[in-house]
């Protein structure tokens, strides 16, 4: 059998003061363990969405790799029927008022061949173009899942991990806003290189989100070096709506959005927060409605260790 609850009028001040007490204790270790809970169910999730995105980019990767070495190839068999071409089209006055000749000129309208020695060359520079971009989308895939390394802390160039993270969000960036860059002259950082990667995907994906209107806007990305050399900061400036006063302090708290039911959790910019503190950095915010907001990530060169 439990014992019966006390009679709160039989306490004394001290004992409600420490029953008091020890409830708000439970309240808060509580609400730990749910966030604690939250980010761990978070982080598996990104985990799984790390490694579906480097199995993909493998399989693409393979496919990819000979179709880039085919169209080499072909590319070399192009123009050694052009030469070819010319060799015929030089011998083609020999043939003027015969039955043959008349025949290739007839051909050579037909097939409009001078239009197609031009358009060829062209619909090859732009294939070539378009493999060498889905190249680099798959390995900016890799880039920033990086599944490989098993979280280990890597010496990396935080300019190599926002270009991949530009690369894998711009569908959500390209219709909105243009990006501008003014890197800074910057070391390597002892980081894991995959989280911060995820940090950049949040800041970059929210600055889009800040541009509802139909006029494009800016996001501007710089990078430097602290005074004193042993820290780096970079900073996701964009000119979009901006963010209201009174929900400036909330924004790194968890499940807290702003977007209609549905269009975010809440937890971006506090796996961001949580993930820039593991590094020992700091993450700061300026905004000002209607003329849009900055965040800017302070991170140390060299990890300290635990």
């Amino acid at each position: 059998m439990t014992s019966p609850a006390p009679d709160p009028a039989a306490l004394s001040p001290a004992q409600v003061a420490e029953l008091v007490r020890r409830h708000d204790e439970l309240l808060e270790q509580n609400a730990r363990l749910t966030l604690a809970q939250d980010k761990l169910m978070q982080s598996e999730k990104l985990a799984s969405i790390g490694q579906l995105a480097a199995g993909v980019a493998h399989e693409i990767n393979n496919p990819i790799g000979y179709i880039f070495s085919n169209f080499g190839t072909l590319e070399k068999y192009l123009a050694d029927l052009f030469r070819m071409l010319a060799a015929y089209e030089a011998a083609e006055a020999q043939l003027a008022g015969t039955a043959a000749g008349q025949g290739l000129a007839a051909m050579r309208e037909r097939v409009e061949l001078d239009f197609l020695k031009e358009d060829i060359p062209t619909l090859m520079a732009e294939s070539r173009e378009g493999i060498t971009r889905v190249r680099k989308i798959v390995q900016d895939l890799k880039d920033f899942s990086r599944v490989d390394n098993s979280q280990e802390w890597l010496w990396a160039s935080l300019h190599q991990g926002i270009d991949s993270t530009l690369n894998i969000v711009n569908n959500e960036i390209k219709y909105k806003a243009d990006v501008v860059k003014h890197y800074g002259e910057i070391p390597d950082i002892e980081c894991l290189p995959s989280e911060l990667n995820q940090v950049f995907m949040n800041l970059l994906v929210n600055a889009a989100h800040a541009f509802a209107g139909p006029e494009r806007g800016t996001i501007t990305i710089r990078s430097g070096v602290v005074e004193g050399g042993g820290q780096v900061w970079v900073e996701v400036q964009d000119n979009g709506s901006g963010i209201a006063p009174e929900n400036l302090t909330r924004i790194f708290d968890p499940f807290f959005t702003t977007k209609p039911i549905g269009k975010g959790t809440g937890l971006g910019l506090s796996l961001a927060y949580g993930i820039v503190k593991k590094h020992d950095g700091h993450i700061q915010v300026e905004s000002t409605p209607g003329v849009g907001t900055t965040f800017r990530l302070t991170l140390p060169v060299r990890r300290t260790p635990a």
